[in-house]
């Protein structure tokens, strides 16, 4: 056999498996539908989203996968579909951070796939009211970052508020410079906020040490600003680059490769049923006294429970006081995770829980 007659047998093989393909998921797709119409029937309500299913069925194609194509390709494809289905079943709305190009945006899109609808809002104040309000039903922000550290204006939002969470996301943060420029050395001004300057500072001043670096309220804001301005670069991500369509002069600029930062799903909802791999949240303060919070932590280690991040903030309350934010490993329904909640309990004097929801998948 000849190789044109190879080649053509194989593409007549793909086009077979495209069909079916389409077929699959056609029929994926119907019975999405399906299960609207029973919950819709059944005064289930309009939340289609779980959150707990989806981590479940994007872990098992990843355990599945027979390959070539490695696990968080696959699941990648699998998060698309699911989205679509979704959209099909009831439009989701999801506030985050804007405007858009930003890295929230960023995580927006991969937790919840391209045919989500977007909410930009101005501030993460804006993003939990819009939330509490039920004009989106799901909102994304961070929480904290591997170099920077966590955003406290984040903790301090959720003291004040009834909102959960329902579910994290981690993204690589990839810091490039974008801009209309076709080399460095026209670049008189780079754009960036003011943490992407800080993470991309020994690259900046190795390479455009004359360079004007000027901090703004997102990096989106610098490529759009970059976008308009002759000699002007924006650091910014993928999301960025494509909106406004930016040439990036040079890719992975941060000073740190595994640079990553993490957000949170917040909603009205708890995530009740557990998915399998689940972390918790917990809100809690003690008074000031010797020993306290040593005696707020001793019910996880006599319940062999991972504690993964402390987190301390002043109460606002009393002087010298504060709420701890607590993430640990397992779901709140988990036998030991329930044990050592109720020992938590009692030595605390603000007790919370603010959600139990899957750990990110991809």
């Amino acid at each position: 056999m000849s190789e044109q007659e190879q080649l053509r047998s194989i593409r007549e093989r793909i086009d077979g498996i495209d069909r079916e393909l389409m077929r699959l998921i056609s029929e994926r797709a119907g019975c999405a539908q399906t299960v609207a119409q029973i919950k819709r029937a059944g005064g289930s309500g309009d939340d289609f989203y779980r959150p707990e299913r989806e981590a479940q069925v994007l872990r098992q194609v990843k355990d599945a996968n027979p390959g070539p194509l490695d696990g968080e390709t696959l699941a990648r494809l699998f998060r698309e579909i699911m989205s679509a289905c979704l959209a099909l079943e009831a439009p989701l709305k999801v506030a985050f951070l804007g405007p858009e190009g930003t890295y929230t945006h960023a995580a927006v899109l991969k937790h919840f796939g391209q045919d989500v609808q977007l909410a930009p809002m101005a501030s993460l104040g804006e993003v939990f009211r819009d939330v509490e309000a039920g004009s989106c039903p799901y909102g994304v922000v961070p929480i904290e970052n591997s170099t920077e550290g966590v955003v406290n204006h984040t903790l301090d939002l959720f003291v004040q508020s009834p909102l959960h969470v329902c579910g994290e996301i981690l993204l690589r943060i990839h810091h490039h410079l974008l801009s209309r420029e076709t080399t460095l050395g026209t670049v008189r001004r780079v754009y960036a906020h003011q943490q992407a300057l800080a993470q991309c500072r020994r690259w900046l001043d190795a390479n455009l040490p004359q360079a004007e670096r000027v901090a703004l309220s997102s990096n989106a804001e610098a490529a759009q600003r970059a976008s308009q301005e002759a000699g002007a670069a924006a650091i910014a991500g993928d999301t960025a680059e494509a909106l406004y369509d930016l040439t990036g002069l040079k890719r992975n600029i941060e000073d740190h490769p595994d640079n990553t930062t993490r957000f949170l799903v917040i909603g009205r909802q708890a995530v009740i049923p557990p998915s399998g791999v689940d972390k918790t949240s917990v809100l809690v303060s003690t008074s000031n006294r010797p020993g306290a919070l040593h005696r707020l932590l001793t019910p996880l280690a006599h319940n062999d429970v991972s504690m993964s991040r402390i987190e301390s903030r002043p109460s606002r309350c009393v002087n010298w006081e504060y709420v701890y934010f607590l993430d640990i490993e397992g779901h709140s329904e988990d036998p030991k995770v329930k044990q050592a909640l109720a020992g938590l309990r009692q030595e605390s004097e603000l007790f919370r829980i603010l959600g139990a929801y899957p750990r990110a998948v991809l």
